[in-house]
């Protein structure tokens, strides 16, 4: 399964961009719709865009709606508050080398 380092922030229960925040190593199945993180399968929010349009992922388990992305150099994750992501430890490594300059595991090429 292909592993990404991600930022991910939980949606449900919490006004915008206030939910806690992680960057994850994150595994994918092989079409990319369902991640793994945290314990949860995550999938991913297919339809109408603007009908969900603060959230891509839903735990299938809860329900619970997440947002996940690449994380970005310049820490400016979050689009509307300056909260800082949890690094989990598996991802400190990589993530503390991407925001020296290096590319992000599985991204060497884009």
């Amino acid at each position: 399964m292909p592993e990404r380092i991600m930022y991910l922030q939980l949606k449900t229960g919490y006004t915008t961009d206030r939910g806690p925040a992680w960057i994850a190593c994150v595994r994918f199945t092989r079409t990319w719709r369902t991640a793994y993180v945290h314990g949860r399968t995550l999938r991913r929010v297919t339809g109408n865009p603007k009908a969900n349009f603060d959230s891509n992922f839903y735990d299938v388990d809860t329900g619970e709606e997440f947002w996940m992305s690449g994380p970005k150099r310049d820490r400016t994750d979050s689009r509307y508050s300056n909260q800082q992501p949890l690094v989990d430890d598996d991802a400190r490594e990589a993530y503390e080398a991407f925001l020296a300059g290096a590319p992000l595991p599985g991204r060497q090429n884009g």
